[in-house]
């Protein structure tokens, strides 16, 4: 029999499979460069081709190259739990025994997917796969992504097993996760995979945590797992609150979202493997999101930007990708566009940036001249009597045809566009010096039955802010605006 005596503890990043954009081959170059940016880090572990390496979209042939280059490239230095999960038990077999013989220190299995056993077919599967395998288990209960959730109950026997040495849970269900800690932390190692639950979990008694986000930021989640072992429990939630939001993106988008924060912090790992695509397991407008967050932490560096209108020169900072033009200089006109949200308080937000002597600054003058009836243009103020700057003018894209609806159009929708031009200019996004130059119109779509005030002013106030800076920094491009026309799609428009 193998060394069961494994202890997995710490921070382990569920890795990514970086695939080459032309064909979807494993590129191994970056996923070896992948490797050494994580060893780097400080992370306790790896593991190679989990739900965040998208196994499921790789043939067996592929996964255990992946293992191999991983096992490879780590050379020792921490332990790897490759991924062999399948839906069937004798398929789980010959796969973990393949990794084991290429020098896999573990094996995580995820439960059977797709045919959905029960308790009992669930406990005869590890059993099965633990009298015919030689090296340390990890079960692993997602599911979101199985439709199978594994009892706890079923968890407590298996941890009897020699070769059964954790669990890697994934539900966000925490009750059920503090019964694994109440039932089975003493024989196994309890591990969280619910990135916004960390926290909660490590505070509990886990052991560590397998994350598909640790890709991305696993220096922060092993300064809360330090905090949390040194009693440190103030400053451990200080850091998570820091990083629930990007936390709770990368649970919901998955492989795709890591990727792209993978990508925009320059370390390469290409794109997912189809069906998962730009625009639609990612919509445009998250991924603008997580690259806020990854700006308000520091992982994308600031660079100085230069503005200039009419014989104005001038510098501003703020966080930037490297996409921004060094030189922005044409405020004829400049288009912005933003979605955020779901359901009846879903913001859409398509605005325009310009001089007040150009087409911008004419067309402001006609939509509060010659309003259409039902579509009513209103100057955004912040408070009575106090215009925004620069000078915006929002217009409802759908027909005010009641006075609840105008109230939520004219209410915190507009409140909404006034903050987040405000705040624009706060942070220089848009240069202050030249906010008396420039005027705005906003087309805003709020839903004739949208109802929840509050959601409806932070998704317009979002969607703005976003509008601003893709207007700004011209984005997408040309160029960007081709190669994702396949993907996008208008999001107003009813589904195929």
């Amino acid at each position: 029999m193998g060394d069961f005596d494994l202890k997995l503890k710490g921070v382990i990043p569920a890795m990514v499979t970086p695939f080459n954009e032309d064909d979807e081959s494993i590129n191994e170059k970056r996923l070896r460069n992948l490797v050494n940016f994580l060893i780097e880090k400080g992370v306790t572990g790896l593991l190679p081709c989990g739900t965040t390496g998208e196994f499921v979209n790789m043939t067996l042939e592929e996964r255990l190259k992946v293992i191999e280059i991983v096992i490879d490239e780590v050379k020792g230095r921490v332990p790897v739990i490759a991924g062999t999960g399948e839906s069937g038990t004798r398929m789980v077999i010959n796969s973990t025994n393949s990794a084991a013989d290429l020098g896999a220190d573990a094996a995580i299995i995820v439960t059977p997917y797709y045919l959905k056993p029960g308790a009992k077919g669930l406990y005869d599967h590890y059993y099965t796969i633990a009298e015919n395998t030689d090296i340390p288990l990890v079960l692993y209960n997602i599911p979101v992504c199985t439709g199978v959730n594994l009892p706890w109950t079923v968890v407590e026997d298996l941890a009897e097993i020699q070769n059964i040495v954790a669990i890697k849970d994934s539900s966000g269900d925490y009750r059920y996760f503090s019964a694994l800690l109440e039932k089975v932390r003493d024989k196994i190692s309890v591990l969280i995979g619910w990135d916004e639950n960390v926290l909660g979990a490590l505070a509990g008694g886990a052991a560590g945590a397998i994350l598909g986000s640790a890709n991305v930021i696993p220096d922060i989640w092993l300064d809360i797992y330090r905090h949390i072992q040194n009693g440190n429990l103030d400053k451990a939630r200080d850091i998570q609150m820091k990083i629930q939001k990007f936390a709770r993106i990368l649970i919901k988008t998955g492989a795709i979202g890591a990727k792209e924060c993978l990508n925009m912090i320059n370390v390469p790992v290409g794109v997912t493997r189809k069906p998962i695509i730009m625009g639609d397991a990612l919509p445009y407008e998250l991924r603008d999101e997580l690259r806020i967050e990854l700006e308000k932490l520091g992982l994308i560096e600031k660079r100085e930007l230069k503005f200039e209108i009419g014989d104005k020169k001038l510098k501003s900072r703020f966080y930037s990708v490297g996409i921004t033009p060094d030189l922005i200089k044409d405020f004829h006109i400049k288009v912005g566009e933003s979605l955020v949200g779901e359901g009846a308080e879903l913001a859409h937000v398509d605005l325009l940036i310009g001089n007040k002597e150009g087409p911008v600054g004419e067309a402001y003058a006609k939509s509060l001249a010659n309003p259409s009836e039902g579509k009513e243009a209103l100057q955004v103020i912040l408070e009575p009597n106090m215009q925004v700057k620069p000078p915006a003018v929002m217009i409802p894209t759908v027909n005010v045809k009641s006075l609840r609806h105008a109230s939520l159009v004219y209410g915190p929708a507009q409140a909404a566009i006034g903050k987040a031009i405000m705040d624009c200019v706060n942070d220089g996004i848009i240069p202050k010096d030249i906010e008396d130059s420039l005027m705005i119109i906003a087309n805003i779509f709020v839903h004739p039955t949208a109802s929840r005030r509050k959601r409806i002013y932070i998704n317009n106030y979002k969607a703005t802010r976003n509008a601003i800076r893709k207007a700004i920094e011209g984005q997408p491009t040309a160029e960007e605006a081709i190669n994702n026309r396949n993907n996008a799609r208008h999001p107003l428009r009813n589904d195929p």
